[in-house]
């Protein structure tokens, strides 16, 4: 019988978050503050979107227990690196992040920096550890990680949108900056958690690419509708700020009610894309379920 998705769910953030602690270096490791800090921002928060989509592709793919740790440790740290540096005065300037202060704050700018900087290097020293997968094909991870988070993805995705503050971006502009922002490390959590299983056939990655791409674009959809509607307390964050900044926004460009119809549709398109793997897709399916349901 298949586990009910809430069980699965909590016991990967589970996994992960002991993942997490085993991979990140311990607070008494010398430097401590930066150690310290590192972990502070990394463990006991957060939704863990990406390691969920890690062991959800893992679970179709076959992914050994130790591998799919490493994948969705690697591809959190990465994310979390990512939020500590948006966080920053110079880029978004938020004092709240998972419900509590941001690096910057809780502790100092240089040392948010520096926290940033060695979570991304701990990121690939976590997912080159896998014992389990050949070396060619863990060539392949790493260097698909490295342009998911660099300046053909996320980091790209970062400065279009710091470029595009107070501009009005038509929807394919949008669209653009948020596959690379948001959209590559969701699709690369998809595409390692595969691949720390087996090698995948063109039909299964294109199969893989489609389902990402959608999911990518809801889960900024949704990000943007939450923004306009929920609460700080909610959030984790500081509620409003998009606005507050003038950033250009599906909700902005589409309106609230529009922007809800568009996540639905995506919703549906990722279904779709996963129509060849049929019922073995469940989690990813369930996933993208969640990603268009959250509250949060």
């Amino acid at each position: 019988m298949t586990q009910p998705f809430q069980d699965w769910m909590q016991q990967v953030q589970q996994d992960v978050e002991h993942a997490l602690e085993t991979f990140l270096p311990a607070a008494t490791t010398i430097p401590h503050k930066l150690h310290e800090a590192m972990r502070y921002t990394t463990l006991g928060g957060g939704k863990r979107i990406r390691p969920l989509l890690a062991y959800g592709s893992g679970a179709l793919f076959g992914g050994d227990t130790d591998a799919l740790a490493r994948v969705a440790s690697a591809v959190e740290m990465i994310h979390v690196y990512s939020l500590v540096h948006d966080d920053m005065p110079c880029m978004d300037d938020d004092d709240l992040r998972r419900g509590k202060p941001t690096v910057h704050v809780a502790y100092d700018e240089a040392t948010a920096l520096l926290v940033g900087d060695a979570l991304q290097a701990q990121a690939f020293e976590t997912l080159a550890g896998i014992a389990t997968v050949p070396p060619a094909r863990q060539v392949t991870m790493l260097r698909l990680l490295a342009e998911a988070a660099g300046s053909s993805g996320m980091c790209g995705g970062q400065a279009i949108d710091l470029d595009s503050v107070g501009l009005a971006l038509q929807r394919e502009e949008l669209e653009r900056m948020h596959q690379l922002k948001t959209g590559a490390m969701l699709r690369v959590s998809v595409i390692l958690g595969a691949l720390a299983g087996r090698d995948l056939s063109p039909t299964e990655l294109e199969a893989l690419n489609a389902y990402s791409k959608a999911i990518g674009l809801a889960f900024q959809v949704v990000d943007d509708v939450l923004d306009a509607t929920a609460d700080s307390a909610t959030l984790g964050k500081t509620a409003g700020k998009d606005a507050a900044d003038n950033k250009p926004t599906y909700v902005s460009i589409l309106g609230l009610d529009q922007s809800k119809e568009l996540a639905e549709q995506l919703r549906r398109e990722a279904h779709d894309a996963l129509a060849p793997f049929g019922e073995q897709a469940l989690r990813l399916r369930e996933l993208a379920d969640l990603i268009v349901q959250r509250k949060a």
